[in-house]
């Protein structure tokens, strides 16, 4: 069994790593670290294991091979290096980091240490999403022309255990980017997976809409971000992120190719269509989908001594594009994605 430190009691450890990683038969949750430690206690009793006094106690207790960071973002690179060198494995909640420096740290820590860094992007194991990039490497849709995508729903404050505008998420310092650190880098992260190919050049418009403090102050972290993005090969598209998506949840993509159109949870009731130019349409339905991967992709990768699906050069390359969306819209110019 593998012993799974939690560093993190909120709505994520709630709703995803505490139940998969509980409920999976190679793996065992040892305890649980939260400033608050009554989170914890919550978790200990449903899911069994201790509450650690701090940090440096899960680290150092022999029981615990891997921890999982589901902190606010500016913890995520001095905690994973420290479990790491503490000899455990990591998995850590996205984005990798909150600058290219931390996750750089990350990465080296990791092939220094020999130790796995795993970031947890989940929309790489949807079964639309694979279905939809089986297609477009099967070349049956032709060539990618360009593409729209976007992740929104109606803010932190309806989901996290802080359900009030005092969440982290809108404090600048804890994020890095606002919304595109929270729900951006999961589409950067999977429209350069989808479509094989690296962002290169972006423009961006950045803003603080609708989120107010209670003084009634725009809160720090932009709620709202749209993005064009141009590949290497030349492939233009829009990447939309926002909080303030009060109608539902929009997870959209859409593939635009010479031979049709590949589209992602664009239809309220169809996850996957394929349109051709010959007016053929599929539409594809799948069973539901009760577990995320990302625990079981972990666990696996542990257990057979094999790479991470989502590794550290993944979540770095997702965080880049974020980065320079960021850049380019707060210095008013194309940016470039760093090297």
């Amino acid at each position: 069994m593998i012993g799974i430190g939690i560093i993190g009691c909120g709505a994520i450890t709630i709703y995803r790593h505490a139940p998969e990683f509980s409920s999976n038969p190679h793996s065992k949750i040892t305890g649980y670290y939260n400033p608050d430690r009554q989170k914890a206690e919550i978790l200990a009793a449903r899911y069994g294991g201790k509450v650690y006094a701090c940090c440096q106690e899960m680290l150092e207790d022999p029981l615990v091979d891997a921890v999982c960071i589901c902190t606010p973002n500016k913890y995520h690179a001095a905690l994973s290096i420290a479990a790491m060198e503490g000899g455990k494995h990591v998995l850590c909640e996205k984005p990798i980091a909150t600058t290219i420096e931390e996750g750089n740290s990350m990465i080296e820590a990791s092939e220094r240490t020999g130790k796995i860094l795993m970031i947890a992007h989940d929309l790489k194991f949807e079964y639309a999403h694979k279905k939809a990039k089986e297609i477009l490497l099967s070349g049956e849709m032709g060539r990618i022309l360009s593409f729209r995508t976007a992740f929104g729903h109606g803010g932190p404050e309806n989901w996290s255990t802080d359900k009030s505008m005092n969440s982290w998420f809108f404090k600048k310092e804890n994020t890095g980017s606002g919304v595109m650190g929270d729900l951006g880098i999961h589409k950067t992260h999977l429209i350069e997976w989808l479509i094989d190919d690296t962002v290169e050049e972006v423009k961006a418009f950045s803003s603080s809409r609708d989120k107010k403090l209670e003084n009634g102050d725009f809160v720090e972290a932009y709620d709202n971000s749209i993005c064009l993005l141009r590949t290497k090969s030349g492939i233009i598209g829009t990447l939309t992120a926002s909080w303030t998506y009060y109608g539902g949840l929009d997870k959209s993509t859409v593939i635009y190719c010479s031979n049709g159109t590949v589209e992602i949870y664009n239809h309220p009731e169809i996850p996957l269509i394929v349109t051709k130019n010959t007016k053929e349409r599929s539409c594809y339905s799948f069973d539901i989908q009760s577990r995320s991967g990302i625990a079981d992709s972990f666990i696996n990768s542990i257990i057979n001594g094999t790479p991470p699906d989502i590794p550290g050069e993944e979540g770095l390359r997702a965080l880049k594009v974020v980065i320079a969306c960021t850049r380019a819209y707060e210095e008013n110019k194309t940016a470039e994605v760093g090297g």
